[in-house]
């Protein structure tokens, strides 16, 4: 991340505008919200070049012509919109608000997930532990309670997070079962999406999904409704508690954006279980993104912001991991880094491991 990050590139002044942005920037954030959910954007986008008074931005979007200019002018400001004489036309920034699916996942994850929550991130901070979860239930972790918050929240988090894997997928089974595995660990199944991706791309594949009780049940469903009930099996645990075991006899062993959710020791304890667990022939692949692996500041930004949500959300303890410090774990596991493989999907990398 050092590219980035090595030099102040801003003047005093500049400092000073950008302290500004910062301060009122919950407020642009909800402008943006609003204007795409009330369709003005949409508006403008379909009035072209020429742009449209306000009035008429009202009259095509059912909102007060007050509610059109408190909004626009903010929009102006937010550099959504630009202004020629009477007429507001969509910026740049706004096309990309609404159109770019990148921009609505993270859009509706901040909005729908951690807007509400990340009012209580110093508490998280001192504590340690996840305090804006108190905004969805009473749960120490979301991930026990991601079947039972609200549906709009739910689905924003799920498209989130498929958003980014789904377009990894193509070249990972490419990967991953080039050498027609017999049986696939996924510990973390989440939805059940990936089994369901390598049960279609290889016919003979048997997969094991290992995940918390609620979470397996929503994905069992899935892939039963996908009629593949008779390949994929449950196996419901806590990957945390000793006590339970793991399946055995895996070719592959698959944790996919799985281990960012826990603290540096828990993810050491949850790799030594799978060291121990595994045939020594069999193979280990971790999907993560990595944040000084990426190739865009606005990935890194991206990531970095989302690693608060772990924070102050999620369990209180994980993030996204620089790869210096997750491969060092890695290595204290009993794991050789056989492949490391960057720039999969949206900013990936890929790590095959082998027992040391």
């Amino acid at each position: 991340m050092a590219k980035w990050y090595q030099h102040d590139p801003l003047s005093a002044l500049q400092a000073k505008e950008e302290a500004q942005r910062l301060a009122f920037a919950p407020i642009a954030f909800q402008t943006a919200l609003s204007l795409r959910d009330l369709g003005i954007l949409e508006v403008l986008d379909q009035a072209g070049d020429g742009g449209l008074p306000a009035g008429l931005i009202a009259e095509r979007s059912g909102v007060s012509e007050y509610g059109v200019k408190v909004l626009l002018d903010m929009a102006l400001s937010a550099r959504i919109v630009t202004e020629d004489g009477r007429n507001y036309r969509l910026a740049r920034l706004g096309h990309f608000l609404l159109h770019d699916g990148m921009t609505r996942a993270n859009m509706d994850f901040t909005a729908d997930v951690c807007y509400r929550a990340m009012s209580h991130l110093s508490e998280a901070i001192r504590t340690g532990q996840p305090a804006g979860l108190k905004e969805f239930g009473d749960w120490q972790t979301l991930y026990q309670g991601l079947s039972s918050i609200p549906e709009k929240a739910r689905q924003s988090w799920l498209n989130f997070d498929h958003y980014y894997s789904d377009r990894a997928f193509p070249e990972l089974l490419q990967r991953v079962l080039a050498e027609r595995p017999q049986r696939l660990v996924d510990i973390g199944g989440n939805t059940g999406k990936w089994a369901l991706q390598c049960c279609k791309h290889d016919p003979e594949v048997q997969i094991t999904l290992v995940d918390l009780p609620g979470q397996l049940d929503m994905a069992l469903s899935n892939v039963h409704a996908a009629g593949f009930a008779g390949r994929v099996q449950g196996h419901p645990m806590n990957i945390l508690d000793p006590e339970q075991r793991l399946p055995e006899d895996a070719d592959i062993w698959w944790m996919s954006q799985f281990l960012d959710c826990f603290a540096p020791m828990e993810i050491l304890a949850i790799l030594r279980r799978v060291r121990a667990a595994m045939r020594a022939d069999a193979k280990v692949y971790i999907l993560e993104m990595f944040c000084d692996r990426q190739q865009f500041e606005a990935a890194t930004y991206s990531l970095n912001a989302t690693s608060l949500y772990f924070t102050c959300l999620a369990n209180g303890n994980s993030r996204f991991y620089r790869s210096d410090d997750f491969i060092a774990i890695v290595r204290e596991a009993g794991f050789v880094v056989a492949e490391d493989i960057d720039d999969i999907g949206l900013g990936h990398t890929l790590l095959r491991l082998q027992a040391g």
